[in-house]
């Protein structure tokens, strides 16, 4: 068993206040929990309006099924935010 660890930092430009930020955090971990079954939060940033840091990790039973969920996940937040992705950090324990 392997535990998958995604970290995305994005950059929101249109973002003026940390209630629009909240409501793009909040629905894109909404999203990645219910359609991949992962746990995701806010993990950094949490005070500052335009970058927004989401932390992703799941239970996998091997290193190919984590490498192919961490790629689907990846496509997934590149689809479904209007934020630009700066960084993306993986690691598999």
């Amino acid at each position: 068993m392997r535990i998958a660890v995604m970290t995305f930092k994005l950059r929101a430009e249109w973002v003026h206040s940390l209630k629009e930020k909240r409501m793009i955090v909040k629905s894109l971990v909404a999203k990645l929990q219910n359609k991949y079954h992962v746990s995701a939060a806010e993990v950094d940033e949490q005070d500052t309006h335009q970058i927004i840091v989401i932390g992703v990790a799941a239970i996998v039973p091997h290193n190919a099924f984590a490498d192919s969920l961490m790629d689907d996940i990846s496509r997934f937040v590149e689809e479904n935010t209007e934020a630009e992705i700066m960084d993306e950090e993986r690691e598999i324990r």
